[in-house]
């Protein structure tokens, strides 16, 4: 592995009326069935923060240090960035009414939901941030609820040095074969540990590969089966995990997605602004190069640019 991250090479065009006004940078990394590279570009090798990417392994942690949930959906919620919609935040709510907590228990910060639906709804009803419609609530929940059943101090549960983290780290740099080199503040207070983009891959495809009944298998499997808990109604994760039938798919901050689909292979990439708008372009690119082909790439392989309403071009891959 590197030390530092060198950045990437070109991987989307910003197209206006026929001109070029834009380019992203990025890296991108795709494994085949196995595990190998079959294509690459940019810096795939040092360490960046996955950000939200990672928590399908925190999520496998928390179930290998006793965490006992009987219904997948609670799975599925705590693995997600949801979008504060409905029923996102009554399940997140139920996992802390069932262990006896009260939102106050949570220590990501208040904040309005990070979907756009859910949010507007939120403001037209005179409302405001609260913890629980923070993207990560449901992570935070799955971490108190670990605490309690592992014997773990509630307090302090989001430190790095704290019991709970510590074993999240180890079960992050077993998947990833890798050691986290770097570890920072995530935006929801919780820990964030470093891993290369190879890593990354490397460890979604051995979380589609894994046995059905391995804590491994649970994660995938659970947000596989409610995909909708994982992201949102609009989110490109959700909407990537119901357009290809067993693909695994979670976005993360500052650009980041990793997806893995059993014998076919898995992808891994970053781009450097951390601008979304390019993410899902050159993903497909990617899984093309796997032989994934369904109507929902179509949707993504293009996003419009708009000019006085109408659309006068689009974000495109250039990989």
């Amino acid at each position: 592995m590197g030390k530092t991250y060198e950045g990437g090479v070109p991987l989307a065009e910003v197209v206006r009326s026929d001109f070029v006004e834009g380019v992203h940078r990025g890296s991108v990394v795709v494994l085949d069935s196995v595990g190998a590279p079959l294509a690459v570009a940019g810096d795939v090798i040092s360490p960046v923060f996955p950000r939200s990417s990672n928590k399908p392994m925190q999520a496998v942690g928390m179930l290998r240090a006793g965490l006992s949930l009987t219904d997948s959906a609670d799975l599925a919620i705590v693995a997600a960035s949801h979008a504060g919609e409905g029923f996102h935040l009554a399940r997140v709510a139920g996992l802390l009414t069932g262990a006896g907590l009260g939102e106050d228990a949570l220590h990501c910060p208040p904040e309005l939901p990070v979907g756009e639906q859910a949010r507007n709804a939120v403001l037209r009803a005179g409302g405001g941030p609260t913890r629980i419609q923070m993207n990560c609530s449901g992570k935070h929940a799955g971490m108190l609820l670990t605490c309690r059943v592992a014997g773990w101090p509630l307090d302090g549960y989001w430190r790095a040095d704290h019991p709970l983290q510590r074993w999240l780290r180890g079960t992050l740099e077993e998947f990833t074969g890798e050691a986290a080199v770097a570890v920072g503040v995530d935006g929801c207070g919780a820990p964030v540990l470093s891993a290369s983009l190879t890593g990354l891959a490397r460890a979604y495809l051995r979380l589609v590969t894994a046995d059905g009944d391995t804590e491994a298998g649970l994660v995938a499997g659970a947000m596989r089966a409610h995909p909708e808990l994982v992201g949102g109604t609009q989110a490109d994760d959700t909407r990537l995990m119901r357009g290809v039938p067993g693909l695994l798919a979670k976005v993360g901050a500052e650009g980041v997605i990793a997806t893995a689909l059993p014998g076919g292979g898995a992808v891994a990439l970053k781009i450097d602004d951390g601008a979304g708008r390019a993410r899902m372009p050159v993903l497909v690119s990617a899984l093309r190069r796997l032989g994934v082909d369904a109507p929902v790439l179509t949707e993504f392989a293009e996003v419009p640019i708009f000019g006085g309403g109408l659309p006068v071009g689009a974000i495109r891959s250039l990989w």
